[in-house]
This record gives C-alpha cells, sequence and structure tokens, in this order.
C-alpha cells in the first residue's frame, strides 16, 4: 500500500529581500564612510628636489639622533622637557617646527615628536638627511 504525504515541504529559497538588504547596507556604508574625517598629522613630507629650502628664522628645529636623544634648536632636552617646551611655544600661536632625524633613527622617536606635533596642532616639516 502506497502512501504518500500531502503536504510537501518546499527547499526552495528566495534570496530577493536579502539583495535588498545587502544594497541598503551598501548605500548606507558609502554615505557615511564619506563624512569620518581621518585624525591625520599636519605633517608636510619633503619632496624630490635637490634645491636647499630656505627655513624662517622662526622655524624650531627637533634633531633626533641614533640612540633616541632630542635636541630641541641644537640643545639636548628630554623627552618631557620637548613636549613641555614645545606646548608653551605653541600656546603662542601657529608654531612650525622642523623634525630632523639622524640616518638609522628609530621610528618610534620620529612618532614621537609627530604625535606631540599632532596634539598641539604644530606644523611640522619631516626632513631627510642625504647619503
Amino acid at each position: 500500500m502506497g502512501l504518500k504525504k500531502k503536504n510537501k515541504i518546499s527547499t526552495a529559497f528566495s534570496t530577493a529581500s536579502m539583495t535588498d538588504m545587502i544594497f541598503l547596507l551598501l548605500i548606507f556604508f558609502m554615505l557615511t564612510s564619506g563624512l569620518v574625517a581621518p585624525n591625520a598629522l599636519n605633517l608636510k613630507l619633503p619632496g624630490t628636489s635637490k634645491s636647499k629650502i630656505q627655513i624662517d628664522s622662526k622655524t624650531d628645529d627637533v634633531s633626533i639622533n641614533k640612540s633616541g636623544s632630542f635636541y630641541l634648536n641644537g640643545k639636548r632636552v628630554s623627552a618631557g622637557d620637548l613636549e613641555a617646551a614645545l606646548a608653551k611655544k605653541a600656546r603662542g600661536g601657529d608654531l612650525d617646527i622642523t623634525i630632523s632625524p639622524e640616518a638609522g633613527t628609530a621610528v618610534k622617536y620620529v612618532a614621537f615628536v609627530m604625535d606631540i606635533a599632532m596634539r598641539y596642532q604644530i606644523n611640522a616639516i619631516l626632513t631627510s638627511e642625504e647619503k
């Protein structure tokens, strides 16, 4: 005796509503990503020209040697004193500094000075030594 089930389960799956949701999410993320401002450094990188750039006498120079010692305008300062000195000078208005790391200096020391420049809204120019 052949008994057959009257209710058959359909195994078909409709993806029409899922594509609509993905499309709406795509539009949402495209619109909101344009509103997010990146937290970037105000950093002017040197170009590839061979000409010497005339630096204004009001520009302070932060030099860093390989061992991580900091020099502000030729005078050796500690990391804490460097931040305090730059913060004090930045309160007076626009401050421009050049960051001059010695060849082979660890990136963490340069990033430390760049972080100070970003926090106090100091215009920083990263210079490099030619080999």
